[in-house]
């Protein structure tokens, strides 16, 4: 029996092992380029002395003025985030443009739940998106949505469950904390885009279970972003392909929506047709 045990522990141990390896290669290669983590972004400033950052590419065969509305309608309630909608929607992400949500500007907020979200810090259409959030921004929407609530100005809008385990996981992080989330378009070849993302953040003091929680929290981030970057490559070169092969508007009046505000158009057995497997998905 102790031998059974010890050569049991050894098989799962071994397999252990090699998942956190292959975690690990996968989250220090994938979307990387060595010019890119290195290079000035816009939004760099906003966090000047981050703690962690994360810089990752994807080439999308689509020009940067058609990828752009696709990040432009993103947020909580409007077209999502294309990513793991069952931890940050509703309801599903939105496959189609929607006019409604293309109108953004600095100073706005893109939600990622309800009653609080990033801030638009900087925008130059068909370039870059940077947002931002903070201590002293968190805590002014959840006063301010705990205010509406009160006084009946809203009604109180729980979070889905999701965004809920997600807010206990990270009830351990630092209380102290700022960071950073730039889009920025390069176009390359005629016809191709390369999409950057860069996430950068810093936070203060924290306890032994700050430590234990933000490299689990660190490596969320990336699979959720991942995730993203191919569901916007995913749409973006989509609809570049049928816009190619008809005189169709950009935005066909039909509005697509995401979270509680209805189902996408579009089937989901071709959106997962068409959207690039995670396991599998190569970056160009």
């Amino acid at each position: 029996m102790r031998v059974r045990i010890m050569v049991a522990g050894a098989v799962i141990g071994t397999a252990l092992g090699v998942t956190v390896s292959a975690a690990r290669r996968w989250r220090e290669t994938w979307g990387i380029k060595a010019d890119e983590t290195v290079k000035p972004l816009p939004g760099d400033e906003v966090v000047t002395m981050p703690v962690a950052s994360e810089t990752r590419g994807i080439t999308i065969d689509a020009t940067p003025d058609q990828v752009w509305p696709w990040l432009v309608q993103m947020g909580f309630g409007r077209a999502g985030w294309y990513s793991y909608d069952q931890l940050d929607q509703r309801g599903r992400s939105a496959d189609d443009l929607n006019e409604a949500w293309q109108t953004l500007a600095v100073g706005d907020i893109m939600p990622t739940h309800p009653g609080g979200g990033f801030e638009v810090v900087a925008l130059e259409a068909g370039r870059s998106l940077v947002l931002r959030s903070d201590t002293a921004l968190v805590k002014a929407q959840a006063e301010a949505a705990e205010a509406s609530a009160r006084d009946g100005t809203t009604a109180f809008e729980a979070a889905p469950a999701g965004l809920q385990a997600s807010g206990a996981i990270l009830g351990s992080t630092p209380q102290q904390f700022a960071a950073s989330w730039a889009f920025v378009l390069e176009p390359i070849d005629p016809g191709q885009t390369r999409l950057i993302e860069r996430f950068r953040v810093w936070y203060g003091e924290s306890g032994f279970g700050a430590h234990v929680v933000m490299p689990v929290v660190g490596f969320g981030v990336f699979v959720m972003l991942q995730k993203q970057m191919l569901g916007i490559k995913a749409r973006a070169e989509r609809a570049a392909r049928e816009r190619a092969g008809s005189s169709a508007p950009a935005f066909p009046g039909t509005a697509t929506t995401a979270g509680e505000l209805g189902s996408p158009v579009r089937s989901g057995r071709a959106k997962r047709a068409e959207e690039p497997e995670l396991a599998t998905a190569t970056v160009g």
